[in-house]
C-alpha cells in the first residue's frame, strides 16, 4: 500500500479493491471494525473513518443493528 496516505485512506483503497476483486462481493456483509482494525494495524476509529468514506461515495450501505455491506 501508498504508505504516503493517510491510514484511512489506505484502509479505504484496500477495502475499495476487495470490492473490485470480487473478495467482498455485492450483497456481502463487511467485517466489522475490530476485527480490520487488527488487520490493518490500525485504530478502529480509523477503519470507521475509511468506511465511512465508502459509504460516501455508494460502496457501502449500512443496516443498523444488521452491519455494513457491499452495495
Amino acid at each position: 500500500m501508498d504508505a504516503a496516505l493517510p491510514p484511512w485512506r489506505r484502509v479505504a483503497k484496500a477495502l475499495e479493491e476487495r470490492i473490485a476483486d470480487g473478495t467482498y462481493p455485492k450483497g456481502s456483509q463487511l467485517p466489522g471494525a475490530v476485527p480490520l482494525s487488527v488487520e490493518f494495524d490500525v485504530a478502529p476509529s480509523t477503519v470507521a473513518k475509511a468506511v465511512r468514506d465508502l459509504k460516501n461515495r455508494g460502496l457501502l450501505i449500512a443496516s443498523p443493528g444488521w452491519g455494513t455491506f457491499v452495495a
